[in-house]
């Protein structure tokens, strides 16, 4: 029988955080520097034990494993070829930042001046930079108006290099695309390596940068294995939350004497604000969940980036296909135990190309990846048995959206995604342009030495359609989840919180995550989130009592 805290049970703070990942760790820190002020931090995964949690080549190994991850997945659609979309989220303190790909790419200057142009003031890129370089510790030499030194986040340039990543990036230039070591700095465009929140040879998640530091302070409890299923309230005042332990048979109480905060995520936000009672009347009512406040942004704007890969098979050159197996492995592995650059210290990809995908287009809007290695079709994580090389790409700004809800009113039931994917036309016509542009790039004469031939999509996959339908079947989802409770002015009715994080017609509650963000940046999500984790602890600290 499941037992429900009584009052006597519960437990009391000024904030109670829900999730510890790319906000939520950040949040925890910045709240608890005031010894004055106690926080709890909620977090329905385990510590971050796994070894593979920290050797930045191990994300393969806890990616897919439902002891770290969500295994949640988008539902088939005709645009994705029948196929369910993977959609893993880390279950674990520091959230995604534990099992991700580790880039660390901010997005264009643009991006957070339309946030600000859209009914959201305070978050124009001159407004935000602060945030970004608050929580960075830079560790490679460029321009300190755009980096911060003494932040908890190391952040470092590629240290292992390869001599097809040269090719390439040679090849580029010659295509068109300008060398830019800085792509956070003053501009985006073109063609360098990526910088990854790797710190010598370690992964930084937010767990290692923003709570191992601090969990001795006597102020911050932190909670895992702890899923919150419930916003508790008085009138219309947050005043806690209920969480599940364990095997889910025992439900507990913490309360918040100031505010509940919500950093669960693009996909577990909505979703506790539906079990909650806040969302569309007539969807909540179809599950038996009693309507507390009636918001029909809440779960909707699901916005993501479809990626698709190009795959060549390689000649005159070892790969990570074969540096990453027998005697090759080894020598890796001692290499990285003595802290010289290895494969086993790098992100999955390792050079980054942002273009336009037209000259009628004013900034980039395509993101491609490259790195020296290939996976085998069909299988999960496993490298070709040949060596291969990639070159991925995705639209940056895509216009399709999707949506998240509930299935039924039972917390542990997954939720149902639409992501919608290509649904929008501008985004199939972006991508395919994109493809094309990825394949050229492995065919330029700096790497005809070592291009052997196209192995995905094929050379004989060349007109529009035929690289579109390729994309439908092989496309993935670039795990950059955002706008399920997106900001907004009071007036707009699809908002969810205003740009205070604030939910709208409730008190005591924000939401400070990627699903707050109104579109997606021109990038990877994960700096973004951190940003919105720094901005929201000085909203929360800057109110009366706070």
């Amino acid at each position: 029988m499941t037992h429900a805290a009584s009052p006597s049970d519960a437990e009391t703070f000024d904030y109670v955080i829900v999730g510890a990942g790319a906000a939520g760790a950040v949040l925890a820190n910045r709240l608890s520097t005031n010894p004055r002020v106690s926080v709890c931090l909620l977090e329905a995964g385990s510590p971050d034990t796994s070894p593979w949690l920290r050797i930045p080549a191990g994300f393969i190994k806890v990616v897919y494993d439902p002891a770290w991850t969500w295994q949640f997945s988008a539902e088939p659609t005709e645009l994705t070829a029948g196929r369910r979309i993977a959609l893993p989220q880390g279950r674990t303190l520091g959230g995604t930042t534990s099992i991700n790909g580790m880039i660390y790419n901010r997005g264009q200057a643009a991006d957070y001046d339309e946030w600000a142009a859209q009914g959201c003031p305070g978050w124009s890129y001159r407004e935000v930079l602060p945030y970004f370089r608050r929580s960075q510790r830079w560790l490679g030499p460029t321009d300190d108006d755009y980096h911060g030194r003494t932040g908890e986040l190391p952040v470092s340039h590629l240290a292992w290099h390869h001599p097809i990543c040269e090719a390439f990036i040679a090849g580029a230039v010659a295509a068109g695309l300008p060398r830019n070591r800085d792509y956070n700095g003053a501009d985006q465009a073109g063609v360098g390596y990526f910088q990854r929140t790797i710190g010598g040879r370690w992964r930084s998640s937010t767990a290692r940068a923003f709570l191992r530091p601090i969990r001795a302070r006597a102020n911050l409890a932190i909670r895992t294995r702890a899923q919150t299923t419930q916003v508790l309230f008085d009138g219309p005042r947050a005043t806690g939350v209920r969480y599940m332990q364990g095997d889910g048979q025992h439900t507990r109480t913490v309360l918040a004497r100031r505010e509940v905060v919500l950093c669960c995520g693009t996909l577990n936000t909505p979703r506790l604000l539906e079990l909650s009672g806040i969302g569309h009347p007539s969807r909540l009512s179809a599950l038996g969940i009693e309507l507390r406040h009636a918001l029909p942004g809440v779960g909707e704007n699901l916005a993501d980036h479809f990626s698709v890969r190009v795959v060549a098979r390689v000649a005159n050159a070892r790969t990570i296909n074969e540096l990453s197996r027998g005697v090759g492995l080894a020598g890796q592995i001692a290499r990285w135990i003595i802290g010289r650059p290895s494969l086993l210290s790098v992100s999955p990809s390792l050079v980054h190309w942002f273009a336009r995908s037209s000259s009628e287009v004013a900034r980039p809007d395509l993101q491609g990846v490259f790195t020296p290695a290939s996976y085998r079709e069909g299988a999960i994580g496993v490298l070709d048995d040949y060596p291969g090389m990639t070159a991925g790409v995705w639209a940056h700004r895509p216009k399709s959206r999707g949506s998240i809800h509930l299935r039924s009113a039972d917390p542990r039931e997954p939720p149902l995604i639409q992501a919608n994917y290509l649904s929008h036309p501008e985004d199939r016509h972006t991508l395919v342009r994109g493809i094309r542009m990825a394949r050229n790039l492995l065919r330029m004469p700096e790497l005809a030495r070592y291009f052997q031939s196209e192995s995905l999509p094929g050379s004989e996959i060349d007109d529009d359609d035929a690289l579109l339908s390729f994309a439908k079947r092989y496309g993935v989802s670039a795990q950059h989840l955002v706008g399920t409770a997106r900001m907004g002015s009071p007036d707009d009715t699809g908002a969810v919180v205003g740009p205070d994080l604030k939910v709208h017609g409730l008190s005591g509650l924000r939401v400070a995550d990627a699903s707050v963000m109104p579109a997606t940046p021109s990038g990877n999500t994960c700096a973004a989130t951190m940003m919105i984790g720094e901005k929201g602890a000085d909203l929360l600290l800057a109110t009366p009592g706070g």
